[in-house]
C-alpha cells in the first residue's frame, strides 16, 4: 500500500471542479500539493481555501507552454493530470483550441513528467472515447468511432500515454470518467453539465431544456467516487499501470429520471422543455467497472441518489 504522506503531487487543473476535490483529498492524506491552472475554466474560489495551507502551492500557468510544464513538475513524485478543455459542444464550436489544450498540452505534461522522472502519471480520460460503439456495458477494450473533436483528443491521450509507457518506461494510468457531478460544479455558461443545470433550474423554479427526448441514459458518477479512483490509481501496484479504467458507479439513468429525482428531493413539480439533440452526444452510457475493481481496488460508495442529495445540499449553501 502506497504511503501518501509527504509525497509531492502536481495536480494540473486543480482549480477546476474535479481538481479542487482531488486537492482536498491529497492534502487530507498528508501530501504536498502543487496546482497548475490557467483559470480558463477553473475558478479562484476553488484555490482560495488552500492558499494558507503549508503543503499547498498554486502556479497560474498554461499547459500549452512547455517550459511552464517543466518548471511545475520539478521535485514532484506524482502527476495527477486533470487539466483539459472539456465539453463536446465546445469542441465542436472550437476544435483547434480543444486540440491545442487536450493534445499538445497533454504531451507537454507527459514529457515534463518523463524528464523529471515522475514515479506515476495518472490522467483524466473520458467515456467519450467509446464513441458510436453500441456495446453496453462499456468495457475498456471495445471502443467505436469518436463522435466529436473532444472524444478524439481524449483517445489520443490514451495512445500517447501508452507510447510513453512503452518507450520511456513511464508508469501511466488513465481513468475514463463517466459524467462526474458534485459540489462546486459550475452551473453557469454555455457548456455547463446537465446536473448542475438541472439543480439551478429547480432552484429558480424554471423548467430546464433537455436536448433530445430525455430518454438517453448516463452512468452518473458522484465526484467522491472519481476522487477515490484517483487515490486507488496512485496506490495500486505497478502491475496495474499502463492501462485505462472505467470510473463510474455502474448504473444508468435517463435524463428524465434525473430531473424527476431532483424535483422530488426539492419538493417541486415542474415539467422540462425539450430541444433538438446535441451533435456528438452518445445515446446511452453504462460502464463495466470490474476492471477497476480488480486491478485498482476501486469501490464506488455513492450512487446517483446519494450524490444528488449531497450536491443539492451544497448548491443551496452557495
Amino acid at each position: 500500500m502506497t504511503d501518501f504522506l509527504q509525497k509531492t503531487v502536481l495536480v494540473t487543473g486543480g482549480a477546476g471542479f474535479i481538481g479542487r476535490h482531488l486537492v482536498q483529498e491529497f492534502l487530507n492524506r498528508g501530501c504536498k500539493v502543487r496546482v497548475l491552472d490557467n483559470l480558463a475554466t477553473g475558478f479562484k474560489k476553488n484555490v482560495t481555501p488552500f492558499l494558507n495551507h503549508p503543503n499547498y502551492q498554486f502556479i497560474e500557468g498554461d499547459i500549452r507552454n512547455q517550459q511552464t510544464c517543466l518548471d511545475a513538475v520539478i521535485g514532484c513524485d506524482w502527476v495527477c493530470h486533470q487539466a483539459a478543455l472539456g465539453s463536446v459542444p465546445r469542441s465542436i464550436q472550437d476544435p483547434v483550441t480543444t486540440n491545442e489544450v487536450n493534445i499538445s498540452g497533454f504531451i507537454n505534461m507527459l514529457d515534463a513528467a518523463r524528464k523529471n522522472h515522475v514515479e506515476r502519471f495518472v490522467y483524466a480520460a473520458s467515456s467519450s472515447t467509446y464513441g458510436d460503439s453500441p456495446n453496453l456495458p462499456k468495457v475498456e477494450h471495445i471502443i467505436g468511432n469518436p463522435l466529436s473533436p473532444y472524444a478524439i483528443t481524449k483517445y489520443v491521450n490514451e495512445l500517447y500515454a501508452n507510447i510513453f509507457a512503452n518507450t520511456y518506461g513511464m508508469k501511466c494510468i488513465g481513468l475514463r470518467y463517466f459524467n462526474v457531478f458534485g459540489p462546486n460544479q459550475d452551473p453557469n455558461g454555455a457548456y455547463a453539465a446537465v446536473i448542475p443545470l438541472f439543480i439551478k433550474a429547480a432552484t429558480l423554479l424554471q423548467p430546464p431544456t433537455i436536448n433530445g427526448d430525455g430518454k438517453q441514459t448516463r452512468d452518473f458518477t458522484y465526484v467522491a467516487n472519481a476522487v477515490e479512483a484517483n487515490m486507488c490509481a496512485f496506490s495500486a501496484p505497478e502491475s496495474a499501470c499502463n492501462n485505462v479504467y472505467n470510473v463510474a458507479f455502474g448504473d444508468r439513468t435517463t435524463l428524465l429520471d434525473v430531473w424527476e429525482m431532483i424535483c422530488t428531493h426539492m419538493k417541486i413539480d415542474l415539467q422540462p422543455n425539450f430541444g433538438p439533440p446535441r451533435p456528438g452526444d452518445i445515446r446511452d452510457s453504462l460502464a463495466d467497472i470490474s476492471k477497476a475493481r480488480t486491478h485498482l481496488g476501486y469501490n464506488p460508495k455513492f450512487n446517483l441518489e446519494a450524490g444528488l442529495e449531497k450536491t443539492i445540499a451544497a448548491f443551496q449553501l452557495d
